[in-house]
């Protein structure tokens, strides 16, 4: 059965939360520490509306299967024509295509935009995840050591950036 991309709503959150929820406790993805509470996730969902912003969720057989969102990447005017994106598969689902039309479609909703750029950010051992971006044409153009501290221990960040 094929993946469907649609906006997300708020009765995605739960799954959108599941997904965030492992990360954040069992890789270094995301550098928080904490789980987010299901009102942390709606609040997300309801700012990135408010600005304009994407959070596009991929569903198959009637199951949130990842989910993506760009946002600011730094907040001085200056860079208004800068976005920086995640995106998150669920850790049962990985290798399906759904990571690639995630952000496939982001990419294309940016250009409708009028945005110049995207940015990501990923830990530099989440040799995938570059790999993966590089596939999709981001170029690497940056790394900078000990950024981060997760899991006892300092992580550096490689940026990765398209022009649009």
């Amino acid at each position: 059965m094929s993946i469907k991309i649609r906006q997300a709503n708020i009765e995605d959150m739960p799954s959108v939360l599941e997904i965030v929820n492992y990360e954040i406790l069992n890789t270094t993805a995301i550098w928080d520490y904490d789980v987010r509470t299901l009102a942390q996730q709606e609040a997300i969902l309801k700012e990135k509306t408010e600005k304009n912003f994407p959070f596009l969720v991929a569903e198959k057989e009637g199951k949130i299967i990842g989910f993506g969102t760009y946002g600011p990447f730094r907040h001085k005017i200056g860079y208004r024509f800068t976005v920086e994106h995640s995106v998150y598969v669920h850790k049962d689902h990985h290798g399906n295509g759904a990571g690639s039309i995630l952000l496939k479609e982001l990419i294309e909703i940016a250009k409708t935009q009028n945005l110049h750029t995207m940015i990501g950010v990923i830990d530099s051992e989440n040799l995938g995840s570059i790999a993966f971006h590089k596939k999709l044409g981001f170029k690497e153009v940056g790394h900078i050591k000990e950024t981060g501290f997760k899991f006892d221990r300092w992580l550096d960040s490689v940026f990765v950036q398209i022009l649009l």
